[in-house]
């Protein structure tokens, strides 16, 4: 299964998203953190992880915030020592650990280490973790609905690369391939997490009442699928090549994200809530290329992927990058979990 970072270059309203939701994760731990009976594990070290943690420096600041907050709880609790605090920050295995790991601060609070892998699977030792953290990344599922790019299936979703205007057939394929997805992440992670330990996750979500064939990562997917089919056109790619790629990437409404937490049975939802940004900005062709680059080119080609990016360069020139008044745009969801005592 594969898993896809979230890149260092966010676009500039997932950050500013990010950033919102910093207020929500403070005030989520003051208020939901059992040191007493839930932490830590072991008396001297406090276990967190980032889940899809990219390359900085988004990662350094969650997690800075979250130790910060942590403290704070131990504080006011009347605890004067604290726990050692160990952060691991999790990715893919393509991920450039190396550069996360230079440009760490230097005046960090936590100890860390690096741990490969899709978190669709299993990555910690039962019950070692306090808390974990994901930020943008369940957006992206451990692959596109292979039904959609099958040219035979009734599902195949031929001159699109998401189920953004497609078949109804097709968001239903999306919307089943995220409940897979993520009933494979949460089982996982409710073997990892202590009793009692805390998960927050920020995710894009479709908007209340709107269909999968509605929403979409982002206003970006229309110019980028424009500029791949004209190539195709134009028989710069094989059309075939293009009809069987779709973007392995789902925003799930809020009642999808409630019904699959209902449904895996581990977690109480502490929080649910959507913040008060939408977000739908027209990315610059660097954000763009910086979120999808990474996987248009191992299946494009470089080369293929170049042309493409300066094509969708040219379609965007001069577009507004405010929220649409559409349905293309989607809202972030903070949410916090806490794993049930059995």
């Amino acid at each position: 299964m594969m898993q896809y970072m979230t890149d260092i270059h966010l676009s500039s309203s997932q950050k500013v998203t990010a950033d919102d939701a910093k207020a929500l994760l403070v005030e989520a731990i003051a208020e939901n953190l059992d040191i007493e009976h839930a932490c830590p594990i072991s008396r001297s070290t406090y276990r967190i992880a980032d889940l899809g943690c990219s390359v900085g420096p988004n990662t350094y600041t969650a997690m800075e915030t979250i130790i910060e907050a942590v403290v704070q709880k131990y504080q006011s609790k009347g605890h004067l020592e604290l726990p050692d605090f160990q952060v691991f920050f999790n990715d893919h295995v393509s991920n450039d650990f190396n550069t996360l790991f230079v440009n760490l601060p230097r005046e960090k609070q936590h100890l860390a280490a690096g741990v490969p892998g899709s978190f669709y699977t299993r990555l910690f030792p039962k019950a070692s973790l306090n808390f974990v953290y994901s930020a943008y990344a369940l957006q992206w599922l451990s692959m596109a609905p292979p039904e959609i790019g099958d040219m035979n299936s009734p599902s195949c979703n031929k001159g699109r690369i998401s189920h953004l205007n497609a078949p109804d057939e097709v968001g239903q394929a999306y919307s089943a391939q995220y409940a897979k997805d993520m009933e494979s992440f949460l089982s996982a992670r409710a073997q990892e997490l202590a009793p009692g330990g805390l998960m927050a996750i920020l995710i894009p979500s479709s908007k209340d009442g709107n269909l999968p064939a509605q929403t979409s990562p982002g206003p970006y997917i229309q110019p980028l699928e424009s500029s791949l089919l004209d190539m195709g056109n134009e028989g710069l790619i094989c059309k075939d090549k293009i009809n069987s790629f779709n973007l392995p990437i789902y925003s799930p409404s809020l009642e999808e994200l409630q019904t699959v937490i209902s449904d895996n049975g581990c977690f109480d939802i502490v929080r649910l809530e959507a913040q008060s940004r939408e977000y739908g900005f027209l990315s610059t062709t660097e954000e763009c290329r910086a979120g999808l680059g990474s996987i248009l080119g191992s299946y494009f080609g470089s080369e293929n992927t170049d042309v493409l990016f300066e094509r969708y360069s040219k379609k965007i020139a001069g577009r507004s990058r405010n929220v649409p008044d559409d349905n293309s745009c989607t809202v972030g969801l903070f949410i916090l979990l806490r794993r049930i005592n059995h």
